[in-house]
């Protein structure tokens, strides 16, 4: 069982939800998703709130969730891509757990990515997702506590998170 919440970060695309979603029942761990829980405890989705309270009330509602859910019994927490941006979230992170990056190169992400459902990839999705990641990256690498390169198959970097959950995390 984990003693503190582990939270998977990384860019749009690097398969956060997916590689967590299956490592955690590969555990045995719990896994929630920072943007689901948004979406089911709002009833609205992601891109109808930035529409509705713009990214500024997107970010506030994350913020909240975010610190809600690091009280809940520790399991595997996967954040939005931008969640680490802000500073008062990098404090929680740093206060309820350890982070993992999972690092996904971006010529892997504009492959698979789906951008009609992300807000901020929804104009020019490469020059956007390029200025995401020359901004994002740095601050992902300043709070990783592990790093997991995402540019294979997808059960390898499940593996990979398998035995760091479980040798790292005691899971």
């Amino acid at each position: 069982m984990l003693s503190r919440q582990i939270f998977l970060i990384g860019m749009p695309g690097s398969g956060k939800s997916t590689v967590g979603r299956r490592a955690a029942r590969e555990a045995s761990v719990s896994f929630l998703d920072l943007d689901d829980w948004i979406e089911e405890t709002s009833g609205m989705r992601i891109p109808d709130i930035f529409e509705k309270h713009g990214e500024a009330g997107f970010r506030r509602m994350e913020t909240g969730a975010l610190a809600y859910l690091t009280r809940l019994r520790p399991g595997l927490i996967s954040l939005g891509g931008g969640t680490p941006m802000n500073p008062e979230n990098r404090k929680i992170l740093r206060a309820w757990g350890s982070v993992i990056l999972l690092d996904r190169p971006i010529e892997k992400i504009l492959e698979h990515l789906q951008t009609g459902d992300r807000p901020l990839l929804r104009e020019d999705p490469e020059k956007k997702l390029q200025e995401l990641y020359a901004e994002r990256m740095p601050v992902y690498r300043s709070l990783a506590d592990v790093t997991l390169r995402n540019d294979g198959e997808l059960s390898s970097a499940v593996l990979m998170l398998v035995r760091v959950l479980k040798d790292r995390y005691h899971a």
